[in-house]
């Protein structure tokens, strides 16, 4: 349906043009109808799943890699980062303060406050890193001591979902949409939590308000003796 939206968005605007210089006078693409997009919810962890998660990644034989694999979900879910912001890290930046400097979609600068347990997560990382490398250099590196790719944090979710018998909703930007989720669900300011997340326009974080609303409408049809 996006794609169908864009070529209308094309078609129009030629058709404009052509009626702006005088070349054609046709009403027709005015009349077709742009498709409506179904708008999708986020799918969050539970906070009970989310912290197994985060236990689970620190499960592995080498020392150096269990604690990069903690430190960057952490990041995601303690921070509500997206992989791109939490893998742009640099050496430079740790130890990280009580706040970290994003730059977000659209080259947008954010300030994002960090929990000790994030900080604390990403110290350990830094000091166990078996590479050198300069202030500029990634703070995310592969086993191979390469930058780190979206596509390995991908597959770092699919290995753990798969211990852990999560469904495949458990990916890295999941953690970032628990993060929303699960502070507007335990009191968060909804214009606070728009700030920490980069979002440009209010109503895309309050898509985050209708999960919380969704599971509670869930648990009275379930309990009310007139919900079924």
């Amino acid at each position: 349906a996006r794609g169908v939206q864009r070529a209308l968005a094309a078609v129009r605007s030629f058709f404009r043009y052509l009626t702006r210089e005088g070349i054609l006078e046709n009403a027709a693409p005015r009349a077709v109808r742009t498709p409506r997009i179904a708008r999708t919810l986020p799918r969050p962890l539970s906070e009970v799943d989310a912290a197994r998660t985060l236990d689970e990644a620190g499960e592995q034989d080498i020392e150096w890699l269990a604690a990069r694999d903690v430190a960057l979900l952490t990041l995601l879910y303690g921070a509500g980062l997206r992989i791109s912001e939490g893998l742009s890290l640099k050496r430079g930046d740790v130890p990280l303060g009580a706040s970290l400097s994003v730059l977000g979609k659209g080259r947008k600068e954010r300030s994002v406050p960090l929990l000790p347990a994030v900080r604390d997560a990403v110290a350990h990382y830094a000091a166990l890193i078996p590479f050198a490398g300069a202030h500029n250099e990634a703070l995310f590196l592969s086993r191979r001591g390469k930058p780190m790719s979206p596509r390995e944090a991908q597959a770092l979710m699919q290995r753990l979902r798969g211990r852990l018998g999560l469904s495949e909703r458990a990916t890295p930007h999941a953690l970032r949409h628990s993060f929303a989720t699960h502070l507007l669900a335990n009191g968060g300011d909804l214009r606070a939590v728009q700030e920490l997340l980069g979002h440009a326009s209010l109503s895309t974080t309050q898509t985050y308000t209708e999960i919380d609303v969704r599971k509670m409408m869930d648990v009275y049809r379930r309990a009310h003796p007139r919900g079924a």
